[in-house]
């Protein structure tokens, strides 16, 4: 094998470990534990292809339902405090915030932030747990949770009564309904018509014409009535309503061309939660139902500035009486002020309604426990041999550069020869299963046909000749017949036999043959002699000039100290290490080798006497 060749396989070597260690701290990255104190986790998997989500989604909240089937109550604290999300790179902790924890009836509601979620591509990360120790504060932030388009959040959790609560934006409540301890998620509210909750006026609340906005909330109607209002916004003679007519879901808005209702659609059944979503996109209002488009309108939102009512609306001007109002529950209100797209709506409804869609969407791993123990031991001593190597010299450095070369190119050759052995113990196996027929009968080459000669009689056929040509064997055959062939061509019709000089010479010829192929079955080995020899002497070289150099250090600052001398004397003697980490396993590799290569030499010996045995037999003169 040539320099060059090595060279190139050496540097296709070299891309291809690269590759594989590249690999291997990825796989090492993703098996990590993102921190130590804590002592459990799982994986929660949000697919948008199992709800059939096909529109883009972007950054989304999702809500994940916690119970004692998907969730080791018994890990975390009793409050859950100790709660944590990390993306799936196992470093990046994600924004969450937890609506409602409860140990003791095993159910929670954690909502969590997942950044540019694609409508084709699943998305995982983890909830960690398990941390009793004081240096776990409280986790979640429930204004971070939601991206800066949120203007308003209303979870209606355990109000006990009071006004609800702005979860984002400082938007608080006045009036409340009946606090609703087992509502769509957690703690909801029940709006009797008679009572009702209006979101004050403030600057970021205010819509201006043909802007963008979305409304989403959920609401479980217990009376159908006629023109039964959900939300509504009046200023003037403008208005924005959200209703239910008989159940049939609805928006108008009333602005300067009059007033506009989305067509009659499929009606709500009463006692059924559903989620309701309305997005303003410049000229066009979208209503949504269950995340799915329910109509549309050719017009956008009117400017208005003034309260948001929820579960009643106020008498429009000269109007005799005020509308109905909405009788039933309602959880869950959001306010943007921009158009969500479809796919954010469709994951909102999907995740957050519970049952076996919202299942297939969000669904948790099996539980997984950390095994820190080996893992920060492993840390540790892979810690020490890094501060270790901080107190190596200049010189101990080049040491171990020039190991690391030797090793490099020690084992480039290793793995060329073992691969090149392979090839050729394949070829002599291929070989010596035709041979036998051959030498039964050498009179069939004696044509001097290179065809059939290199067909080994028409033995090999035409595709197994490729593989012939790798066997040590096959060019001792082809130099053994070469010197047959020559003395036929010579004696051509007078041809009497092979005398013994001949017979002698075509011996020489094949252990000529020999020498050559156990050259190619050596070359490079010298490689791996010299990490063998030279390793431990390069590693040698660089303590003895560490411990020097530490010494000189201590005569010349006169301390005399422990602390003083084994840093020195420790990263002096990590170069005897390096040395001996490339002189081990050469010498495993060229023991293997060298037995290999011996093997292949004894049937080289084993051949050319079985081959100048066919020879004399076929060839021999006769007797006079």
């Amino acid at each position: 094998m040539r320099l060059p060749s090595i060279i190139r396989r050496c540097a296709t070597f070299h891309r291809w470990l690269f590759s594989l260690l590249v690999l291997l701290a990825v796989a090492a990255d993703a098996g990590a534990w993102w921190n130590e104190g804590w002592t459990a986790r799982k994986t929660v998997t949000l697919d948008p292809v199992a709800g059939n989500i096909g529109e883009p989604i972007g950054t989304a909240v999702v809500l994940l339902r916690l119970y004692d089937g998907n969730f080791q109550f018994a890990s975390a604290r009793e409050d859950g405090s100790d709660i944590r999300l990390v993306a799936a790179d196992d470093k990046t902790p994600l924004k969450f915030h937890i609506e409602k924890y409860d140990s003791v009836l095993a159910e929670a509601y954690v909502w969590v932030r997942v950044p540019d979620v694609k409508p084709g591509a699943p998305v995982t990360f983890w909830i960690y747990s398990g941390n009793g120790g004081d240096a776990a504060p409280g986790g979640g932030d429930v204004k971070t949770t939601y991206d800066p388009e949120t203007l308003l959040v209303y979870h209606f959790s355990d109000t006990g009564g009071a006004a609800p609560g702005d979860a984002v934006g400082g938007h608080n409540a006045e009036g409340a309904g009946l606090s609703v301890a087992g509502s769509a998620m957690g703690g909801g509210m029940r709006l009797t018509g008679l009572n009702g909750v209006v979101v004050p006026k403030a600057p970021d609340l205010v819509w201006i014409e043909g802007g963008a906005a979305t409304v989403s909330l959920w609401l479980k109607p217990t009376l159908l009535a006629p023109d039964a209002v959900v939300l509504s916004r009046r200023d003037g003679d403008k208005a924005f309503v959200i209703g239910l007519n008989n159940g049939v879901p609805y928006v108008e808005v009333t602005g300067a061309g009059g007033s506009q209702r989305t067509k009659d659609g499929t009606a709500f059944e009463a006692n059924a939660w559903h989620h309701l979503a309305v997005t303003a996109d410049g000229p066009k209002l979208t209503l949504w139902v269950d995340g799915e488009s329910y109509a549309t309108l050719a017009t956008g939102l009117p400017t208005l500035d003034a309260p948001i009512l929820l579960g009643k609306d106020k008498a429009a001007e000269g109007a005799a009486s005020a509308p109905a109002a909405f009788v039933g529950e309602v959880d869950e209100l959001q306010l943007a002020k921009i158009a969500r797209p479809a796919g954010w709506i469709k994951l909102s409804a999907l995740s957050q309604g519970g049952g076996d869609k919202a299942a297939k969407v969000v669904s948790l791993g099996e539980n997984e426990a950390a095994q820190h123990q080996e893992e920060s031991e492993l840390a540790k001593h892979v810690s020490l041999i890094t501060d270790i190597s901080k107190d190596l010299t200049i010189d101990g450095w080049v040491v171990i550069v020039l190991c690391g070369l030797l090793a490099f190119i020690g084992g480039v050759v290793a793995v060329l020869k073992l691969l090149y052995l392979n090839k050729t113990n394949k070829a002599t196996v291929a070989f010596l299963k035709l041979w036998p027929d051959v030498a039964r009968n050498l009179h069939v080459l004696d044509g001097g046909d290179e065809e059939v000669i290199n067909s080994m009689g028409g033995k090999a056929p035409p595709h197994a000749r490729k593989l012939l040509k790798q066997s040590p064997l096959y060019h001792i055959y082809q130099s053994g017949l070469s010197e047959v062939q020559d003395r036929l061509a010579s004696a051509r019709e007078n041809f009497q036999g092979l005398s013994g000089r001949s017979m002698q010479a075509i011996r020489a010829t094949l252990h000529g043959a020999l020498v050559r192929e156990t050259h190619k079955l050596n070359s490079q080995l010298v490689f791996l002699t010299i990490g063998i020899a030279g390793g431990p002497y390069l590693g040698l070289l660089g303590t003895v000039i560490g411990v020097m150099i530490t010494f000189a250090v201590i005569a010349k600052s006169g301390q005399v100290e422990v602390n003083s001398i084994a840093p020195g004397i420790a990263g002096a003697l990590l170069a005897t290490v390096a040395g001996l980490a490339v002189a081990i396993p050469a010498l495993f590799a060229y023991s293997y080798i060298s037995s290999r290569i011996k093997d292949s030499v004894s049937e080289m010996e084993v051949f050319i006497d079985d081959f100048v045995t066919k020879i004399a037999e076929f060839y021999s003169e006769p007797n006079r």
